[in-house]
């Protein structure tokens, strides 16, 4: 797989009413059609579905049916691939732990989407959440906001 797609990239291409939203939807959409290899993992199927249908987020949250709908969409490209743990999962969460400065609270969800890329060699994230650049292992780029960072350092 050439990179993992972070949720907040999939709340942009779902959510018309966000700024980002046609830079996002076009992205994937351009992905999926040029069958460009790709992996989502669980956690951010999860969280895409709990973030996109609160009313707390979204003025006009999705139903949980839209948002797996919009999902399905997704993850049924032959493209696309979901990563889920393996038996090196709990090892590579100790690395990867061991490497932050200070691991808790909301950084843990990026924590286990990193430590899913990492097990499965995955080198890039796309998202638009400048914590992943925390991961030293990952290349960070940031389609809606032209940004491609590497190691906390842009490249």
């Amino acid at each position: 797989m050439r990179f993992g797609v972070d949720t907040n990239i999939l709340l942009y291409a779902v959510n018309r009413d966000c700024p980002e939203h046609a830079t996002a939807r076009a992205l994937v959409e351009d992905w999926i059609r040029e069958r460009v290899p790709f992996c989502i993992a669980w956690n951010v199927i999860y969280e895409f579905i709990r973030v996109g249908t609160h009313r707390a987020v979204f003025p006009r949250p999705l139903t949980s049916e839209q948002a797996l709908r919009f999902l399905l969409s997704i993850l049924e490209a032959p493209s696309v691939h979901v990563l889920t743990e393996t038996d090196r999962h709990l090892a590579l969460l100790k690395k990867t732990l061991s490497e932050l400065v200070h691991p808790s609270g909301n950084l843990l969800h990026d924590v286990h989407t990193a430590v899913l890329l990492r097990e499965h060699g995955v080198p890039e994230i796309v998202t638009a959440d400048a914590d992943f650049l925390q991961f030293k292992f990952l290349k960070v780029v940031d389609p809606v906001h032209a940004v491609k960072k590497q190691g906390g350092v842009n490249s």
